[in-house]
């Protein structure tokens, strides 16, 4: 397969998304276990900690995510010097390295959003159960 010069740069605007989207995640989950670990210091809830502990590995999918995220466009960008430097067999080798490494990266966001999913499951069932409980308005 041959690719031109142009090949490898397609993939920088779906990187350049993912990777914000991704930092995005990150910094939303940062903000919300600080403010966990606030209520956790004040009420030492082991519901509190497992949340906790939850999105610590949430944290460290999404800090592996980010890395072979940036390992794929690094790999674009080189890719595309061994195409311009004439390293045509090269290029084409580490541009599916490069491709590789998206589909690694996809694969733990994939992860972390299933595992964001069972959390918040979790927090539901946990609230369905509290309306069977309750009564749904005021009784006659």
């Amino acid at each position: 397969m041959e690719i031109t010069l142009t090949t490898p740069a397609l993939l920088f605007p779906a990187l350049s998304l993912l990777l914000l989207a991704f930092t995005n995640r990150f910094m939303s989950l940062a903000k919300l276990i600080r403010d966990l670990k606030h209520v956790y210091k004040t009420t030492q809830s082991h519901l509190i900690y497992g949340q906790i502990q939850n999105l610590r590995t949430r944290l460290i999918l999404i800090r592996n995510m980010q890395a072979f995220g940036i390992a794929s466009m690094f790999s674009c960008v080189l890719c595309m010097f061994m195409i311009y430097a004439g390293l045509q067999t090269a290029g084409t080798i580490i541009f599916g390295i490069s491709l590789v490494l998206l589909m690694i990266s996809m694969a733990l966001s994939l992860w972390e959003i299933q595992i964001s999913v069972r959390a918040l499951e979790l927090e539901l069932s946990d609230l369905e159960q509290e309306e069977s409980i309750a009564p749904l308005g005021p009784t006659s």
